[in-house]
Parts: structure tokens; C-alpha cells; sequence
């Protein structure tokens, strides 16, 4: 896990050298433990190493193999990286190193960008031809790892993080009006290859695109599950519970390669609690789990510290558990929306910013729970869209998912900061007309999973844990247990509420009360309320100086959100003046003015 930079020109000039060390510079928390540059014709990298897989120098990046002429650098991890090495040792090719990087570099040289089919993990990479000077950039099948790009006539730019990218340098910061648009309709989600700066883009997941000396490329979607039955497991569920219990069990036992200590962010929840109990059938003894809770709010607990313990019992973990007060929530919304890429409006991410600042004490790696209710229908408004006919699923989704309608956007806005039409309900509308969607539901988890997801919990704790230098695994995100959910039968994943093949498998392993349970979040009442002293915060970044240069928002709507927070709420009960006061202080912490 790691951080990595780039330039490429196309106008015969030599790559900025300087521009590539600052935005490798600005990734130092993604990797603390070694820095790297190279530059060789029109292209220069820039690396940032987190030690994970072969701690010596000879992991060290950005890595050259010299017999095959390419040059990489890569973040994430290769779960499979021991066996592709052996068949690649069996074609003859030999290893100067034990990481998974040089993995990569010898199945590009073997097989050329197809090498993205043979790799199971969380990826993002770029290598460099050097005889031809061709780059090739790649992103994992559901995003895990980020890669943000800008490019123009004269070179191409590309970082692990949005603020490496302005570290370097001559981006264009204006805001994009459909980022936005889809930022208030999607709780903070906007889905690559956007951002809400117009100067900036994201290499879409499951992507590989080619870069030629020119500036011209060509991007190929390497995988895409049909969200269609399998007629080799029909619709028994007993067939179907035991099919996802073995491809979960093999998920997490991939995400234990490391030469390092791995642990687990243990919220208590059925997800992370399944993870615990499948690593300790592993035998995994000794198992360091973490949870964390903050001070309650009114009448809304803020730990789930009951859950939590009696999973660490039932499988004798390691157990560390941290309670936060009220008053070090400011200078943790600081630091957290410092460490965003994007401006994020979940307030967990300020949970996980904390909790991964502990974690990282005592681990390198964790793993958990993220993705498991996208994949397995696990939310309380799958049922609603599931309902509705396959030609009404989109208004359905809008209806039961958005935050907003496309007018109630436009009212929140300054009107030269709004859409000239409705792009969030026209973005949902073409990806779920799109066929291999076999109903309703199918089509909703397709455009979750596939396209929203990697832009709201998996960048979620990916910026959050790589800002202590910690590397999060997502078992429920393994590509092949994605494959299988996709064909299950809606009914088996809606069923008790919501996720019901995944608590049939919980119960034959956890305590039921673990299972049974409510369902749960990650809990911040302070923000989720806008209690004090985050109000104050809130506040003074509405009414800055800067905040009233850019006049985004409509001020007479700001001023009645400040004079009354907890009334204005959106459909799905969140606070609109948290929602507009993210995006303002995002664009403050980063100095976009």
C-alpha cells in the first residue's frame, strides 16, 4: 500500500522533475517507510512506500526491470502475487525480489495490459514502456485503490490522492456543475471519471487505459459480472448460503498475505464480526480487534461496545477498544478533511480518520467490513426498489436514494453553480438501462456496487486509513465473491430485512444476538446533530471570507440552515447544513479559492 505520482509530456519537453517530488512529497502518510523518484525521456515517477510484502530495500519503488525495459510503480497489494509468481518462474522469467510489485512488472512484460485479468487484489498502477514510451495506467475491478489524473494538450498528470495532484501544480480548480449536482443528490458521492474540480478526473475502476507518446489512449473495461442467475446453483438457498459462505471464507483468508501483523476494525456489526469469526476457523489465534465509540448525543448512544465485546470474547481476540470525547472533534474534523481526496460528507469518516490514527499503533493492516451492504442489499430502501417495475427503477431509485430533487438542487446553489439539467436521475437512468441486469434490484446493486460505491465507504476508508499509514483489505470487495452475490437471487439478499443469506451463514458462527441485531453505523452523534463545538465550526467556515468570495451557495438558504440545523434535514435524514458546510471547508483546507 502506497502512493504514487507521475507526468507525462507529449510536447517534447522534459517532465517537470520538481512538480513530480512535491506531489510525491504530499503523499508522505500514505507511505511512511520509503520515497522514490524516476525519470527517464518524457516521463517521470514518484513513489511513496508503505512496507507490506518484502520489507527489504529490494521492494523499493519506483522499480525497474531491466531485462524486460519497463519501469512501474504500483499501490495496493496482489493477494495472489505467490502463485502468479511460480507460473511465471515456470515461463522462465526470474526474480531479483519477494514483493508483489515485481509480480506485476514480470506479468506485464509476460502477458501486456491482459496481465489486470490474472491479479486478485486492490490495485493501482502505472508502468512505462521504455523503448516504445508508452504508459499504461491500471485501477482494480471495484476501485479500492485510487488513481486521480489531469491532463491538457501538453502532459498528463497522475497521483494516488486529489492534493498531490495540486501540490504539483497548474490545475484547473474551477468546480464542475454535474460533480456537483451529483455531490447534493448522492450524499457527497460523485462516481468517476468526475470530481468537483473540472481540472481533475479519475481513471474509472476495472479500467486499464494506454497512453501513447502523442497524449492519444484508449481505456478498456477489463470485467463486468452480469447481474444474471446461474443456472449451475438455481435458487435452493441452502446451495446459495453455502457457495457464498466458502467464496467469503477464501476473500478473507487472500487478505491475510503481509509480512506484517494484520488485524480487524471490529465494529460488532454482522460484517466484521463474520470477518473475525472466518479468520479464527482460520486459526488465527490472538487476533488484534478494534473498535471505537464517542460521547453520546441526546438520546443517540454512540458506541456499539456491547457488539463489539462479545465477538472479541466468543473468538478471544486481542481486543482494543477507544472512546472519544465530544471536545477533540474539531481538531479530528480538521485533520480528517485534510486527509480527504474528496470532500465527503458521512460522518464516519471522521470515526474511521481516528480510530486508524490507533490502529496504526499497534498493526499495518486491517481488514474490514466495508462493501458487504452494497453487495448482499444489506440498506433499508433495497426493498422499495426492489418493488418497482424494471421500466420505473430509476425514479425509484431517485425516489427512495437521493438526497434531493433536481429543483431542491438549483434552490441550495448560486444559479451560475447549477446544472443546466438533471444529471444525477440522467446518470441512473442510462446505467440501469444498460443490459445484464436481470430485475429491479439487480440494476440498483449493479449501479451501487460498480459505480458508487468506490466513491463514497471504499474512498471513505482508504483516505482515512492511509492518513496514519495503514492499509484497510475489504474481503467483502473480492471480485470473485462480487461475481457470485451478483447472480444470487434478489430474494435471498433482501430477505430478513436486508442482507439475509449473509445472516444465515452469521448464525451458523456468531451469537445470534450479534446477528439479530438492529442494524448499526458507525456513529458520530455530534456531527450527525450539529452539537457543539462542531457547530462553531461550521459556522466560521460559512460565513469566511473565502466562502463569501465563492458565493456557491445561495446565502439566504446558508443563513436559515446556521439559524436552525437540526430542522433541515434531507430524504434520508441527513443534515443538509453538514452537506454544504463539507464541501466548504474541503475547499478551504485544500486552498481552493
Amino acid at each position: 500500500m502506497c502512493g504514487l505520482s507521475g507526468e507525462v509530456r507529449f510536447d517534447g519537453r522534459r517532465p517537470d522533475l520538481a512538480a513530480v517530488e512535491r506531489m510525491t512529497d504530499e503523499m508522505e502518510d500514505r507511505g511512511p517507510d520509503g520515497r522514490g523518484v524516476w525519470s527517464q525521456g518524457a516521463v517521470a515517477l514518484g513513489h511513496r512506500r508503505l512496507k507490506i510484502i518484502d520489507l527489504s530495500e529490494s521492494g523499493a519503488q519506483p522499480m525497474t526491470d531491466p531485462d524486460l525495459g519497463i519501469t512501474g510503480v504500483f499501490n495496493g497489494c496482489v493477494y495472489n502475487y505467490r502463485e502468479l509468481r511460480q507460473r511465471l518462474e515456470g515461463l522462465g522469467h526470474r526474480f531479483f525480489s519477494d514483493s508483489d510489485t515485481e509480480v506485476l512488472l514480470k506479468a506485464y512484460g509476460q502477458w501486456g495490459d491482459a496481465c489486470v485479468e490474472r491479479l486478485v487484489g486492490m490495485f493501482a498502477f502505472a508502468v512505462v514502456e521504455h523503448h516504445t514510451g508508452r504508459v499504461v495506467l491500471g485501477r482494480d475491478r471495484l476501485g479500492i485503490k485510487p488513481l486521480y489524473l489531469t491532463q491538457d494538450g501538453d502532459r498528463l498528470r497522475f497521483a494516488s490522492s486529489l492534493p498531490a495532484l495540486l501540490a504539483g501544480g497548474g490545475v484547473d480548480t474551477s468546480l464542475d456543475p454535474v460533480a456537483l449536482h451529483q455531490y447534493l443528490s448522492w450524499h457527497g458521492t460523485v462516481p468517476a471519471p468526475r470530481t468537483v474540480l473540472s481540472g481533475v478526473r479519475k481513471l474509472p475502476q476495472a479500467t486499464v487505459r494506454v497512453v501513447e507518446r502523442d497524449g492519444t489512449y484508449r481505456d478498456r473495461c477489463y470485467w463486468e459480472p452480469s447481474y444474471t442467475r446461474r443456472a449451475d446453483l438455481g435458487t435452493d438457498p441452502q446451495e446459495w448460503r453455502e457457495a457464498l459462505r466458502q467464496a467469503l471464507h477464501t476473500a478473507v483468508r487472500r487478505r491475510t498475505v503481509a509480512d506484517v501483523p494484520v488485524g480487524v476494525l471490529l465494529s460488532g456489526g454482522l460484517d466484521s464480526s463474520l470477518i473475525v469469526a472466518l479468520l479464527a476457523q482460520e486459526g488465527q489465534g490472538g487476533l488484534a480487534t478494534f473498535a471505537m465509540g464517542f460521547e453520546s448525543e441526546g438520546d443517540e448512544e454512540g458506541d456499539e461496545f456491547h457488539y463489539s465485546r462479545l465477538v472479541a470474547r466468543r473468538f478471544s481476540t486481542d481486543h482494543h477498544q477507544f472512546m472519544i470525547p465530544s471536545d477533540r472533534l474539531p481538531a479530528a474534523l480538521e485533520t480528517a478533511i485534510g486527509a480527504m481526496s474528496e470532500p465527503m460528507v458521512s460522518h464516519d469518516a471522521v470515526a474511521f480518520h481516528l480510530l486508524s490514527e490507533q490502529v496504526a499503533k499497534d498493526v499495518k493492516v486491517v481488514l474490514c467490513g466495508q462493501g458487504a451492504d452494497e453487495v448482499f442489499a444489506g440498506y433499508h430502501w433495497y426493498p422499495r426498489i426492489a418493488a418497482a417495475g424494471r421500466a420505473d427503477a430509476p425514479d425509484a431509485y431517485a425516489e427512495a436514494y437521493f438526497d434531493r430533487t433536481h429543483a431542491d438542487v438549483a434552490a441550495l446553489l448560486h444559479p451560475d453553480a447549477v446544472a443546466d439539467h438533471d444529471a444525477s436521475r440522467e446518470f441512473v437512468r442510462a446505467h440501469m438501462a444498460s443490459p445484464g441486469a436481470q430485475s429491479t434490484l439487480d440494476a440498483a446493486l449493479r449501479l451501487d456496487v460498480h459505480m458508487l460505491m468506490a466513491d463514497d465507504p471504499v474512498k471513505r476508508v482508504d483516505n482515512m486509513t492511509m492518513a496514519w499509514g495503514l492499509e484497510a483489505r475489504v474481503p467483502f470487495l473480492d471480485h470473485e465473491l462480487v461475481e457470485l452475490a451478483a447472480a444470487c437471487p434478489p430474494e435471498l439478499k433482501l430477505a430478513q430485512e436486508g442482507k439475509g443469506v449473509l445472516k444465515d451463514i452469521g448464525r451458523q458462527i456468531l451469537p445470534r444476538e450479534v446477528v439479530d441485531r438492529p442494524k448499526g453505523y458507525f456513529p458520530v452523534p455530534a456531527v450527525r446533530h450539529m452539537a457543539e463545538p462542531v457547530l462553531t465550526r461550521v459556522r466560521d467556515a460559512l460565513t469566511a471570507p473565502e466562502a463569501r468570495r465563492r458565493n456557491l451557495f445561495d446565502q439566504d438558504r446558508v443563513a436559515r440552515l446556521l439559524a436552525d440545523p437540526a430542522r433541515h434535514r434531507t430524504k434520508r435524514g441527513a443534515s443538509t447544513l453538514w452537506q454544504v458546510a463539507s464541501l466548504e471547508i474541503w475547499l478551504q483546507t485544500h486552498g481552493i479559492n
